[in-house]
């Protein structure tokens, strides 16, 4: 049972923080947010800020340790936005007073009227998220996805729907309770990622694992078989589990999709029809343009190791890699590996001197950028007819931009300019 008249805390006023406060305001819950770093005169955050105080809202900005204090200690229940450090002193404060700490996809779940379908992996969880939702659709079966994806999983709680989908970082499941119970849980691969974050492999990794540790032997726990980590924490699953085995390239495990969208009543036909209109989502390995014979890919999404190499292995041809930006705790130096597969590496970023160490003893010629459109010259002048140019890398985005989205389109501008001069006729590198 869940109480209406609750003493709320929310911990940030991002996307999540929003739905959170309109959610939980409009069931009559006192409501204070606590705002680190409110971007004052930003057009979304004072909407953002507006509305919360709209609905009766406290927005607390920029608060002291004391008043962090004060208002948790009397609160009934904190709720924390994915990506607020585990070691923020609010969660410590809760904690240590004893009071209730969880996120929204956990508040969403046990609102949810219809059955829900969660997908977690380090690399590949949205597309299989859409896959899946499109396959239950494409079966007739009225299904929504969230999460993750884009749209707060609390903000589809009252939409009419037969089944729920959501994509869950491991930021979200960290702070999940019996209340997250999926009907079909989904883990995918599990590589090291976040662990600036989570502070070690084992504790990500067990973040993961929370997907289906409240299930029942009624529900499904479809995994990858061919990932060691995933299997692992699969054998402890109290639910059924289903193995499927991913494709070594790294595209799409279209099993485990297919799998998970079956047991929620989906057709072949529909799962067909599914993948065969399916074209993939940007920001992944994209062809965003071709100029002197040379392909270029937008692969902005790969914030990890693992998903690059996955990238670079998948290429049937030599690639010149763009990759760096904010590291996450991770080792670069897996990428040497490689380096057979590499004409040569430019190196981006606050982690560019950690790329040019992990080439360092490869034979690969690593050239440092201070730019994206110094990215993409040094790579057009390095990379030949039949080569691929990729930028996947391995890296988040937060030092040069706010997404890996604004990332990868920053990219694709840059590939359109090297196509002008390309077609211009006026030869030469540009």
């Amino acid at each position: 049972m869940r109480m209406a008249a609750e003493n709320l805390v929310v911990l940030g006023l991002g996307v999540t923080g929003d739905a959170v406060v309109r959610q939980l305001s409009a069931e009559g819950a006192a409501v204070t947010v606590l705002e680190d770093a409110p971007a004052l005169g930003d057009a979304v955050y004072d909407e953002r800020a507006a509305r919360a105080r709209a609905t009766g809202a406290e927005l607390v900005e920029a608060p002291t340790d004391e008043q962090v204090t004060s208002l948790v200690r009397g609160a009934d229940l904190l709720v924390v936005s994915p990506g607020v450090p585990a070691r923020h002193p609010a969660i410590a404060t809760a904690i240590a007073g004893g009071v209730p700490v969880r996120g929204e996809v956990d508040l969403a779940a046990e609102r949810l009227t219809a059955p829900l379908v969660a997908v977690t992996g380090t690399n590949g969880k949205t597309t299989v998220t859409t896959l899946i939702t499109a396959m239950l659709v494409e079966s007739g079966v009225a299904a929504v996805a969230a999460g993750n994806i884009g749209t707060p999983l609390l903000d589809v709680v009252d939409r009419p729907a037969d089944v729920v989908v959501a994509e869950v970082s491991s930021f979200q499941l960290v702070f999940t309770t019996s209340a997250f119970r999926p009907r079909v849980a989904v883990l995918l691969n599990v590589a090291e990622d976040h662990l600036d974050w989570h502070g070690s492999f084992e504790e990500y990794a067990a973040a993961k694992a929370r997907v289906f540790a409240h299930q029942t032997p009624n529900d499904l726990l479809v995994f990858d078989a061919l990932d060691e980590v995933a299997a692992r924490l699969a054998a402890d699953a109290p639910s059924r589990a289903w193995a499927v085995a991913a494709a070594e390239t790294g595209d799409v495990n279209e099993a485990a999709a297919a799998r998970a969208a079956q047991e929620m009543g989906a057709s072949h036909e529909g799962v067909f029809r599914a993948v065969e209109k399916f074209e993939g989502l940007p920001h992944r390995r994209t062809l965003v343009g071709e100029a002197r014979g040379v392909r270029w890919y937008d692969d902005s999404k790969a914030t990890n190791p693992h998903a690059t190499l996955r990238a670079v292995e998948a290429s049937d041809a030599p690639v010149v890699l763009i990759a760096g930006g904010r590291n996450k705790g991770l080792d670069l130096g897996a990428l040497a590996s490689l380096a057979p597969r590499l004409r040569g590496v430019v190196a981006i970023g606050e982690s560019a001197a950690e790329i040019v160490s992990a080439f360092a003893d490869s034979g690969v010629e690593v050239v440092p950028a201070s730019s994206m459109r110094d990215a993409v010259t040094a790579a057009a002048a390095r990379a030949r007819a039949g080569d691929a140019v990729l930028l996947s890398p391995a890296c988040a985005s937060f030092d040069w931009y706010r997404s890996y989205e604004e990332r990868g389109d920053d990219f694709a501008r840059e590939v359109t300019r090297i196509e002008r001069v390309a077609n211009s006729g006026l030869g030469g590198r540009p």
